[in-house]
Parts: structure tokens; C-alpha cells; sequence
């Protein structure tokens, strides 16, 4: 079922999600599952599976000479995807990204997919790789989220890259979109944001998820701009507990999103990661329930590979 269907079935109610990761390569599927089964009991009509691009590492070789090498570090997100329909009987939304594929890629990624009875994907650039400052699209790659978005649009109207094919079927994927209440770091401006979040709604994207916040005022006022520049599609929260003292610098520099002076006093004053964990959850409590309160339909919860602290606010808000 597609997203915007959960959505319109959800009566009123918020639903919980929450998005995982791939396991490093070489670990064991039984990992997700482990992550997955203690969250269940709150009916989640969708989970996320992140997408990891590929990574270049320089390995010496004769001579004293350097190869550079494609690794990819969490593989399986397809497998992982039609694992958690078959197991769990609840829709698997796989993160799709610009970087690493080609247009040819893409569109075989996308194939497997609707043969899976996949009916939802998150359309991602992605993230520049470690060794570069910007990103840089695959050589016969998308450069933007809105040219991915396009493309998927096109197979759900059966055009293909090839124009050959006869009597091809159309995909239906319902298609999302991220988008960021504190603007994407790149971006000269939030109006500038909005204006480019527009044009994926405009060429297929009928949902959003938003990158992490812990000021609910930020996702009001980012939703209230949306909607006076004409994007009416749902837009989802998307919320993570801070889990380490550590957390207070990597997260603003990892995702560049403000913290609350009130939660950094907070953390601050914690005695140890314990401590900061149990902050962490009681303030995305106090978030998950003023959204909720809200009327949003659909609260999406970033598990980072765990699940103790998600379970711990989903018994206080679902």
C-alpha cells in the first residue's frame, strides 16, 4: 500500500514509523530483525531502509603505487526490503539515491522493485562520498533529486529509457522526498529550499519526510511556507532522540540542525551517556506528543540500528 494511502486510512491517528539501517557487509539479516521485532507492537505501517553509496578506499599496490577501490559497506537494501514484507506483512520503503547510479541503474533498481510488489520509494541525491567536499553524480547519473523523481515518474507513466520497448507496463510507485525545516546545507536560503522541494512535488513526489529537528516550532513554520508556496502533500516529521554526550557536537556538524539551548543545558549537566540517553528520550517524548497533539499524521522515528530508545517513546505516545 502506498504511503499517501496509510496516511488518508490512518482516521485521524498518528502512526508510527521509523527508518533502519543495512547491516555492515558480512553481518546477518537476523540483526535488522532483532532491531525490528521490538517495535512491532506498535503497528508500524511502513519502515525505511537506508541506502549506502559506495565508498573509495586506496589500497597499495606494486611499486609503491595506490588503487583506488569501490567498496560498499551496508549493501542489501532490495533483500532487506522484501525480507520485512515477507516477514513482517508491513510495506518496506527503500531509499533510492543519484549517487552511484547511472540512469541505466536506476531504472533496473526500480524494476526489481515493482517485481517485489514494492509500491513506495524515498528519492535521495545523497550525500557527497568521504573523499570529496562536493557531490558529484554518477558520469550518466541524475545531478539533482528532481531529475530521480522525474525518471521514476516517467516508468509510472511506462516510459523507459529505452524507447524501443513496445507495450510496456507502468510502475506505480508512490514516490517521497526528504526535505529540511533548517534548510540543506547547501542551500543559499530556506526560501531557496522550498523553491527546489517544489519542483520535486511538481514532477512526482507525493509525500515528505524532514530531516531531524528538536524545536517543533521549526517544522510548524517550515510546514506553514510549504503550504503558502502551494505544496499540499503530507509532510512527516522525522525525529531522533540524541543517545550520547557526543551527539551535542556530531549532530549539528553530521546534519547542520540547531539544538535547543534548554536541551544542551540539559545534556551538558549529564553525568555520563546514561544519563544523556534518558534526556534524549524524554525530550523527543515531549516533541513526538505536541506533534501529535497537532493532528500530524504520521511521526517517523531515525533508529540509527537501534531500537531500546524508539521503543522507549513509543510506549509514552502510541
Amino acid at each position: 500500500m502506498k504511503v499517501t494511502e496509510h496516511i488518508k486510512r490512518s482516521n485521524g491517528e498518528t502512526q508510527f514509523t521509523f527508518e533502519i539501517l543495512p547491516p555492515l557487509k558480512g553481518q546477518h539479516i537476523q540483526s535488522i530483525f532483532d532491531n525490528i521485532d521490538p517495535l512491532m507492537e506498535f503497528n508500524p505501517p511502513f519502515i525505511d531502509v537506508t541506502y549506502h553509496r559506495e565508498e573509495y578506499v586506496y589500497k597499495e599496490v606494486e611499486n609503491g603505487l595506490l588503487k583506488k577501490q569501490v567498496v560498499k559497506k551496508r549493501p542489501g537494501t532490495v533483500g532487506i526490503c522484501a525480507a520485512i514484507q515477507n516477514k513482517y506483512g508491513v510495506d518496506a520503503i527503500p531509499h533510492i539515491l543519484c549517487g552511484g547510479f547511472t540512469k541505466e541503474d536506476t531504472e533496473n533498481f526500480l524494476v526489481d522493485l515493482d517485481f517485489l510488489d514494492i509500491d513506495n520509494v524515498m528519492a535521495l541525491r545523497g550525500d557527497a562520498v568521504k573523499s570529496e567536499i562536493y557531490f558529484k553524480p554518477e558520469k550518466e547519473g541524475h545531478t539533482y533529486a528532481s531529475d530521480l523523481v522525474a525518471q521514476i515518474e516517467n516508468l509510472n507513466n511506462g516510459k523507459y529509457l529505452d524507447d524501443e520497448l513496445q507495450n510496456s507496463s507502468c510502475t506505480n510507485f508512490c514516490i517521497g522526498v526528504a526535505a529540511y525545516p533548517e534548510k540543506h546545507m547547501e542551500a543559499p536560503s530556506l526560501e531557496s529550499d522550498i523553491h527546489f522541494l517544489k519542483k520535486k512535488i511538481k514532477k512526482g513526489a507525493t509525500y515528505i519526510v524532514t530531516q531531524m529537528f528538536f524545536d517543533n516550532k521549526k517544522y510548524f513554520d517550515f510546514v506553514d511556507k510549504c503550504r503558502k508556496e502551494g505544496i499540499t502533500v503530507p509532510i512527516i516529521p522525522g525525529l531522533k532522540p540524541i543517545a550520547t554526550k557526543k551527539q551535542l557536537n556530531l549532530i549539528p556538524h553530521r546534519f547542520h540542525v540547531d539544538l535547543p539551548d534548554e536541551l544542551i543545558i540539559e545534556i551538558v549537566n549529564c553525568k555520563d551517556n546514561k544519563q544523556a540517553r534518558q534526556v534524549g528520550i524524554e525530550w523527543c517524548i515531549e516533541q513526538s506528543k505536541e506533534l501529535q497533539k497537532a493532528g500530524i499524521p504520521v511521526l517517523h522515528y531515525y533508529s540509527m540500528g537501534k531500537s531500546d530508545n524508539i521503543k522507549a517513546i513509543a510506549k509514552e505516545v502510541f
